[in-house]
């Protein structure tokens, strides 16, 4: 029979959207998909390239287990222009995505029975990770009129002897917030060691996004190159760790990935060296979708008490339309509607009565797609 291990993950319900999702439109009929967080966008041009040209050297073999030097000071560099921070390309694993390096970090952080502080509402997956190696994920609500912003009290009022990280995602999933410099410069006196999840770095909009890494040291970093550079399928991302920790990591990586994909490596060496005027030009569409979302969500009723600022999101409160079970709603608008969207509970309980829009869609879909949640309201609500 399965492990208890396995038995006790949830589903992950923005999946069972997809599916179910995908399922209607295998029957014939069109859903406007406003419920995955994955760029619309083809991977710029150069990138490609760059991987075209490393295949046809022969660069399709394992590589060093902690990635390819060059891309290793390209992160470093990176992050030295970025943040005026002073990384070695020494502290950098590159791995399989984030979700691979945030597996491998909370993996030499945490021995079971330990803690890890999580925002409520976060990303869905933090919680099952942190579970998954017998540690223990612990809640702090946020709010809001916060903009669902950790406030560092709440934070301290939870910290145990046996608390090892405090999980920071800016730009947020499922929320778009962006935590202020002061709010992270808070959080990084606290003692535990800060894991700060930076994937949607460069896709902020007004608002610089900040690095943990500009206030402690003191902090594991993970990031990559899915969402900035639209290049999910390649499943390439980092983690930049305290060097006490670096060969912990690298130990993990060797026996359970040997190395992140060789060919994607090359890709992602490029990403940081080229220039790329396809990145520009996809944030500012972004910002563009962004702008027009918020507005029609408010108008339609939705709660958006302080708009995102960052990846591609709108976390929009839904509680006064009705919506007790998001869940229930989310499926009721894909089959009614036939617009796909993330019930809010998938994000934890302080995001019950939420639903979570993505706008990495064409305006002409998301459009259309608010154009038909207004029609489903109306006889809702009606």
């Amino acid at each position: 029979m399965p492990s208890i291990r396995s038995e006790r993950i949830p589903p992950f319900l923005v999946m069972d959207v997809l599916e179910r999702a995908q399922a209607i439109e295998r029957s014939g009929e069109e859903v406007i998909h406003l419920e995955v967080g994955e760029p619309d966008f083809d991977t710029p041009a150069k990138i490609r390239h760059a991987a075209i040209a490393a295949i046809e050297r022969g660069e399709t073999h394992y590589t060093h287990s902690l990635g390819i030097l060059p891309l290793r000071e390209a992160i470093a560099e990176h992050y030295r222009r970025t943040y005026a921070v002073d990384v070695s390309p020494d502290q950098v694993i590159v791995t399989m995505g984030t979700s691979h390096g945030l597996l491998l970090t909370l993996a030499v952080l945490a021995n079971p029975g330990d803690e890890v502080i999580l925002s409520n509402p976060r990303y869905a997956c933090y919680p099952h990770f942190v579970r998954y190696l017998d540690a223990a994920p612990v809640d702090v609500d946020v709010y809001p009129n916060d903009g669902f912003a950790y406030r560092p009290q709440a934070i301290c009022e939870k910290i145990t002897p046996r608390t090892v990280g405090i999980m920071v995602n800016s730009p947020s999933n499922p929320t778009g917030n962006l935590l202020s410099a002061t709010v992270l410069r808070e959080i990084a006196t606290l003692s535990p060691y800060i894991i700060s999840d930076e994937i949607y770095h460069g896709l902020a909009y007004g608002e610089r996004a900040h690095s943990i890494l500009e206030y402690t040291d003191r902090a594991f970093v993970l990031n990559g190159f899915s969402k900035r550079f639209a290049m999910t399928g390649w499943r390439l991302g980092y983690v930049i760790a305290p060097r006490e920790f670096v060969r912990p990591i690298q130990k993990s990586q060797q026996y359970l990935f040997i190395c992140a994909s060789s060919v994607s490596q090359w890709a992602g060496l490029a990403a940081l060296t080229e220039e790329h005027p396809e990145v520009s030009q996809m944030v500012a569409t972004y910002d563009e979708r962004r702008r027009f979302m918020v507005q029609e969500l408010r108008r339609l009723g939705y709660g958006v008490a302080v708009e995102p600022k960052g990846a591609f999101y709108v976390f929009a409160d839904a509680r006064n339309l009705g919506c007790t079970d998001s869940c229930k709603q989310a499926f009721d608008i894909l089959e009614r509607a036939k617009v796909a969207v993330t019930p809010g509970i998938d994000f934890g309980s302080n995001g019950e009565g939420f639903l979570r829009f993505s706008y990495a869609n064409s305006l002409d879909n998301i459009r259309r797609g608010l154009q038909r949640l207004e029609e489903y309201l109306k006889t809702r609500i009606g």
